[in-house]
């Protein structure tokens, strides 16, 4: 070719600047997706990928891809990815749409994720009119955990959970999504499309065009799905799939457009500026919390605070109690602060315990695998987490003694009966407090007002109030007891 003829030539199609140079989630084919031939995923990335380059919102783009064949976006697209459990993209979408209000976001999900274990997420969004574009890949089973019927499948359809055909008398009827969001007041965009020819390719590409430019300009929810081939789980050439999209899906979902107000659409603007945080509680309508004379000096000398503390019993030992007030207190006293319980089914008697976590910075995350203090309620929990407290920690045990098999030496014990001594203050059910008083001492982060107060918001009874001081009190002496041994020992 002339240097006159390249001078001329002009490239009509192109890697959409939306994807990375290498797609490097394998080592072969670089170049290119690695979706099974005839997939319809790779088809919807170019073009929800050349929908990004021409709107030219590359850098403000942030992709959730959930559970299935979806999570691969992240190999794909160079944009900001954020990965979800499996049906929660909508829900995740939402908070980043929420505290990014600038940003685009996109949910791109299966109808595995989508229809099945993300249904509730998804019609609360749309009902909410959540202004997120969501790009739903619908090829009518769990195709990545092997063949399963998903919502979608087609009646008659077989799958690895229903060999002889879907029945609705069994597996009830086909799930139309696009049907089911348009009965809802917010959407403001919805469309079916598919990829069974060329013609059909071009007007899906449009139709993801005009889902993402209404985030652009603000008009609210869209939602796109697609009828794709999925040529693998099938069994079938990648050829005849895409001809199973066109002949056989399309009766069961019509294409076409469900929803369309976008000529009618008001823009939506963002808040420019959040909120300051000490405007919140007047913004809210709470009172500004007041907190106790001192906290500000203690956490101002004390250094960075990062407590994690796992408490664990029986259910109806108190366990969730102590933990709520440890937070409560720490909220008082100006913390960060996070509780997580986690409890069996019954109310009395099951396995009880919860994360609580006090840092005088952001909390990067609730779950406390590496405690700096065990609070053991009775022996079960004490063999199960008495391993995972850090070295130089602490463990509270409701116990006698030690058990010997338990002990450790980089750690601190301290063993008590304590539903014996909180039966001789006048209530067995009070051990939680006294274990709670000791660790109170033991950790030294909290002022004794933070704790009067929150025990008075979570405790209203008059006898029960008196009677958790009283324990508080007496777990800070046995704890005094106990660190002043310590000393002794070194």
């Amino acid at each position: 070719m002339s240097s006159e003829a390249l001078m001329e030539y002009t490239v009509a199609h192109g890697r959409p600047k939306a994807f990375y140079e290498r797609f490097e989630r394998k080592d072969e084919l670089q170049h290119q997706t690695h979706y099974c031939p005839g997939c319809g995923h790779g088809i919807v990335h170019k073009m929800l990928a050349r929908a990004i380059d021409e709107l030219g919102i590359q850098n403000q783009t942030i992709l959730v891809g959930p559970v299935g064949c979806s999570v691969f976006t992240y190999y794909y697209f160079d944009v900001g990815n954020v990965q979800a459990a499996h049906g929660r993209a909508p829900a995740v979408a939402t908070a980043i749409k929420r505290s990014r209000p600038q940003s685009m976001v996109i949910s791109y999900q299966g109808d595995g994720d989508l229809s099945a274990i993300g249904s509730a997420e998804i019609l609360h969004a749309a009902n909410r009119g959540e202004h997120i574009t969501v790009i739903f890949v619908n090829n009518a089973i769990y195709s990545m955990t092997g063949g399963q019927a998903a919502p979608t499948t087609l009646l008659g359809q077989k799958s690895t959970t229903t060999p002889q055909g879907r029945n609705a008398g069994r597996e009830g009827y086909p799930l139309h999504v696009c049907e089911l969001l348009a009965t809802l007041e917010a959407p403001v965009y919805l469309e079916r499309v598919g990829l069974g020819d060329n013609k059909q390719i071009a007007k899906a590409s449009r139709a993801i065009r005009k889902a993402l430019e209404n985030q652009v300009k603000g008009f609210g929810f869209s939602l796109i799905e697609v009828l794709s081939p999925c040529p693998t789980i099938w069994k079938m050439s990648a050829v005849e799939a895409q001809r199973w999209v066109r002949d056989v899906m399309e009766k069961t979902y019509p294409l076409g457009v469900y929803r369309d107000r976008s000529k009618d659409a008001q823009s939506w603007s963002a808040p420019e500026e959040k909120p300051a945080l000490q405007d919140i509680p007047k913004i809210l309508g709470v009172a500004e919390a007041n907190l106790p004379e001192g906290n500000a000096a203690l956490i101002e000398h004390a250094g960075e605070i990062d407590l994690q503390v796992r408490i664990a019993g029986f259910g109806g030992q108190g366990v969730l109690l102590l933990g709520e007030i440890l937070a409560e207190a720490g909220l008082d006293a100006g913390l960060e602060v996070s509780w997580l319980p986690s409890y069996g089914p019954e109310m009395r008697s099951g396995t009880s315990n919860c994360h609580v976590r006090l840092a005088s910075q952001s909390i990067d995350s609730p779950l406390v695998t590496v405690p700096h203090v065990l609070v053991a309620m009775n022996e079960p929990s004490l063999r199960k987490f008495d391993l995972s407290v850090r070295p130089g920690g602490w463990v509270l045990y409701n116990g006698e003694s030690f058990p010997v098999d338990c002990e450790r030496p980089d750690v601190h014990v301290l063993a008590r009966p304590f539903t014996h001594l909180a039966d001789e203050l006048g209530d067995a059910r009070v051990s939680n407090m006294v274990m709670l008083g000791a660790l109170l001492e033991i950790s030294g982060v909290l002022p004794q007002t933070s704790v009067d107060d929150a025990l008075h918001r979570l405790v209203r009874n008059p006898r029960w109030l008196a009677l958790d001081q009283h324990a508080l009190e007496l777990g800070r002496t046995l704890a005094r007891e106990a660190m002043q041994e310590a000393c002794h020992e070194v």
